[in-house]
C-alpha cells in the first residue's frame, strides 16, 4: 500500500474525490485512490464517453478535486470548484503526497523527454531502481499505484519525472531532490498569456527543489536575467557552444541539440557523486525514442527523416541546424501561439522548399511568401510526401519537422510520425532501405 495520506488530506478523502479528465492522468489518479481503498471517485470529462460534466450540484458531493494537466487554472470547472470551497490539486501534486522515493525533475521547452529517458537508462545501467514518469506518458499517480511492497520499497526507487509547464504552474506540495531545466524558447502560447507567463510556470520548480540541486541550461539563464529572476547558486550550466567531447563521439550526444541534454545530465550526475565515466558509458548504449529526428529511409540518394515530436519552432530550428546539405521541410499543424512570421523568416534560409500541411498552412503560406521562401500548400501529409519525393535531388533531405501540434489531423505526434513513415515507404517502394535513429 502507498503511505498514509498527510493530515490535511484525510478529511477531504472522506467524500468521493472528483477527478477532472479521463485520460492517462485521470486514470492514474483513479488507480491510486483505489489502491488507497477509495474506489468511489468520480471522473468528470466533457469529451470522453460517457461524458460527465461538473456542475454546482456535483460540487456539493465532493471536498477534493484532482485535475489533469489539460485543465488550465482558469478552466470553468476549476473556478466553480474553488468557489464551492473544494481543494483543487493537480495530478502530479496529489501523487507526490504519496511518494517516498527520490524525484529527479526534468523540464524544458525541448529535450525533456530524451533527457528523462536517458537519465533513467543511465541510472538503471548503474544498478539504481529508476523509472521514467510524469509527462512522458506514465503519470506519477499510476506509478505509485503500481508499486508493490509498500513504503519501504518505494523509498529505494528514483522517479525521473518529466514535468510540463501545464503541470508545474499549479504545484504546491511537490518536492524534487533535483531539477534539470534544459532550455527555454517560444511554445505553448495557446495556454500561457505570454513568454513571461510560460517561463513563470516552469520557474515554480525552483521553490520545489532541494537547495543546491537546481540545474539550468544557457537559454534558461538568459531569460531569467531578462526577467531579473536570480537563479539559485551553482544552477547555471553552460550548455551552448561547448567543445566536442571525444568520449561522446559515437553517441547521439556528440552534437547539438542532444549535446545540451548530456551536459545537464552530467552536471546533476557528478553533483550526486556518481562517476562521469558511468554516464559516458550509458550514453554509448542509449538510443533515441521514435519520432525524434530519425532517418527512416534512403532512396535515390535522398534521405527521409521523421521528427514528428518537433511541435514548436525551437525544435524545428534545432533539427534544421543538424543538416549541411539542402532540406525539403514538411511543416504545419495545430497552432500553439507564437510569431509565425518570425519563424518563417528564420527557417526560410535553411530550407530549399517547404511543404505546408494542417491548420496553420494558410498562415504559413502568407509568412513564407513575405519571406520569399519557396513553398507549396498541400491538402494532406500524403500529398506533401509525394511532392517532396518528386522534387528532392540526390544528397538532399526530406524532413518532417512540423513545428506545431498534431491534433488538427492526427491523434498525437506519434500517430503523425507513424503515418509519415508508412506514407514514405509506400511512396518509395520497392527501393526503400531502412535508416536508423540519429543525426546527420
Amino acid at each position: 500500500m502507498p503511505p498514509a495520506p498527510p493530515d490535511f488530506l484525510r478529511p477531504l478523502l472522506a467524500r468521493p474525490v472528483a477527478i477532472f479528465g479521463a485520460g492517462v492522468s485521470g486514470q492514474g489518479v483513479h488507480a491510486l485512490l483505489a489502491k488507497l481503498g477509495l474506489p468511489d471517485s468520480v471522473i468528470y470529462d466533457a469529451k470522453t464517453p460517457p461524458a460527465l460534466a461538473f456542475t454546482a450540484a456535483a460540487a456539493a458531493q465532493h471536498a477534493l478535486v484532482v485535475f489533469s494537466p489539460g485543465f488550465a487554472p482558469e478552466h470553468p470547472w476549476l473556478v466553480l470548484a474553488r468557489a464551492a470551497g473544494l481543494e483543487c490539486l493537480g495530478e502530479l501534486d496529489f501523487a507526490s503526497l504519496f511518494w517516498r522515493g527520490q524525484v529527479v525533475a526534468i523540464t524544458g521547452t525541448n529535450g525533456k523527454t530524451t533527457l528523462t529517458e536517458f537519465l533513467t537508462h543511465a541510472l538503471r545501467a548503474t544498478g539504481h531502481d529508476a523509472r521514467a514518469v510524469g509527462n512522458i506518458g506514465y503519470p506519477l499517480s499510476q506509478f505509485v499505484a503500481d508499486i508493490d511492497g509498500g513504503t519501504l520499497v518505494a523509498s529505494d526507487k528514483i522517479a525521473v519525472c518529466e514535468i510540463s509547464s501545464f503541470q508545474a504552474e499549479t504545484l504546491r506540495h511537490f518536492r524534487a531532490d533535483a531539477t534539470l531545466w534544459t532550455n527555454f524558447a517560444e511554445d505553448h502560447l495557446e495556454r500561457h498569456a505570454d513568454l513571461a507567463t510560460y517561463f513563470a510556470a516552469k520557474w515554480t520548480l525552483v521553490a520545489c527543489t532541494a537547495p543546491g540541486a537546481f540545474f539550468a541550461g544557457s537559454s534558461v539563464q538568459r531569460f531569467a536575467e531578462k526577467l531579473r529572476l536570480p537563479l539559485p547558486a551553482r544552477a547555471a550550466i553552460a550548455t551552448e557552444h561547448q567543445p566536442r567531447d571525444p568520449a561522446l563521439a559515437d553517441t547521439i550526444f556528440a552534437t547539438y541539440p542532444q549535446r545540451e541534454n548530456f551536459l545537464l545530465a552530467a552536471a546533476w550526475w557528478q553533483a550526486a557523486g556518481f562517476p562521469l565515466a558511468d554516464l559516458q558509458a550509458a550514453a554509448r548504449t542509449f538510443r533515441l525514442g521514435r519520432h525524434r529526428l530519425a532517418c527512416i529511409a534512403t532512396h535515390a540518394g535522398v534521405t527521409y527523416w521523421n521528427d514528428s515530436k518537433a511541435t514548436n519552432f525551437h525544435a524545428v530550428e534545432a533539427a534544421l541546424a543538424s543538416f549541411d546539405s539542402p532540406v525539403l521541410l514538411i511543416a504545419g499543424g495545430k497552432a500553439k501561439g507564437g510569431d509565425i512570421a518570425a519563424f518563417a523568416e528564420r527557417v526560410a534560409p535553411r530550407t530549399r522548399h517547404i511543404f505546408l500541411i494542417g491548420e496553420t498552412a494558410p498562415a504559413l503560406t502568407i509568412a513564407l511568401t513575405t519571406a520569399q521562401s519557396s513553398h507549396t500548400l498541400c491538402a494532406s501529409l500524403s500529398e506533401a510526401v509525394a511532392r517532396a519525393a518528386a522534387l528532392a535531388a540526390p544528397g538532399e533531405h526530406v524532413l518532417l519537422s512540423p513545428g506545431f501540434a498534431s491534433f488538427d489531423q492526427f491523434r498525437n505526434y506519434e500517430d503523425r510520425g507513424d503515418q509519415f513513415e508508412r506514407i514514405v515507404h509506400e511512396t518509395l517502394q520497392p527501393s526503400t532501405s531502412e535508416g536508423r535513429a540519429g543525426y546527420p
